[in-house]
């Protein structure tokens, strides 16, 4: 799917009460990849900086595909989607490293913002630029 993933081991804590890996944890695991991935495409991106131009998380779909279980190794892999003028796409697909099962597929889209405006603002050019690079794998 993409040249950058990076990969998440299901903890015992991580599953729901049926044994396998809770729902909102794909959320979670897909969060860790997309921040890895915006650390790596934007250097400097910090998260948990409020001030100046930043991204806010607008949407989220998840397709569940196939349970994953205590001790699986799951790649998450993460490639640009649609780049617009204020907001862009995130797609990622979920694996597991053992049999290359598909687990869950989606996508998530970021606002460009002004937190201290409190208000949505288009992407700049370098920052588009940036998001439109390929981004190469953690390894």
């Amino acid at each position: 799917m993409s040249d950058f993933s990076i990969v998440q081991r299901v903890r015992f804590g991580d599953l729901h009460a049926m044994g396998h890996l809770n729902n909102v944890e794909f959320l979670r695991y897909f969060e860790t990849a997309r921040i890895a991935y915006m650390q790596r495409a934007l250097p400097g991106h910090a998260p948990g900086r409020r001030r100046g131009f930043g991204f806010i998380f607008a949407e989220c779909h998840i397709n569940y595909r196939s349970p994953a279980s205590f001790d699986e190794d799951i790649r998450i892999f993460i490639r640009p989607g649609e780049l617009r003028r204020s907001s862009f796409r995130l797609e990622f697909e979920m694996r597991c490293d053992g049999d290359d099962r598909l687990v869950a597929e989606g996508y998530g889209v970021l606002v460009g913002y002004d937190y201290a405006a409190g208000k949505a603002l288009p992407i700049p050019d370098e920052v588009r630029e940036r998001l439109s690079d390929r981004v190469p794998a953690d390894g």
